[in-house]
């Protein structure tokens, strides 16, 4: 197989590989209503919570400019609302909820190592949620 003219191909399955090959960070699911996130020293986790139940598929953001750049990573929660945000430097973090039909969340002060439960904010008319 020939890469000349393709090395793009050879740098994007080689940062795959690297992105795959970190430690990922575990969410467990208790049995019953409270759902319980566990997260190693340089991760963030938590449940995001609407008014009446935890929200699926929004995105939690957490962002720092204690770095020498500024640095943002987003996940997105799963069907019961949970999250992790793997491997962050050790830096202080403002995370936020940010979705579809919501306006962003008031920022929370975090830092790795920490749990975080986080409150999603409906949007109150649609020119808002866009």
């Amino acid at each position: 197989m020939r890469t000349k003219g393709r090395p793009h191909v050879a740098l994007m399955a080689i940062g795959a590989a690297a992105i795959f090959a970190g430690a990922p960070a575990r969410v467990s699911a208790q049995q019953g209503d409270s759902a319980q996130v566990s997260v190693d020293a340089s991760a963030i986790g938590g449940v995001v919570r609407g008014p009446t139940a935890p929200e699926a598929g929004v995105w939690v953001i957490a962002e720092t400019t204690d770095l020498s750049t500024k640095f943002a990573k987003i996940v997105v929660t799963d069907d019961q609302g949970r999250y992790v945000i793997p491997d962050l430097p050790k830096a202080k973090y403002q995370v936020w909820v940010r979705g579809y039909g919501l306006t962003d969340s008031p920022k929370v002060a975090a830092e790795p190592g920490k749990l975080l439960d986080l409150t999603a904010v409906k949007a109150p008319n649609d020119a808002a949620a866009s």
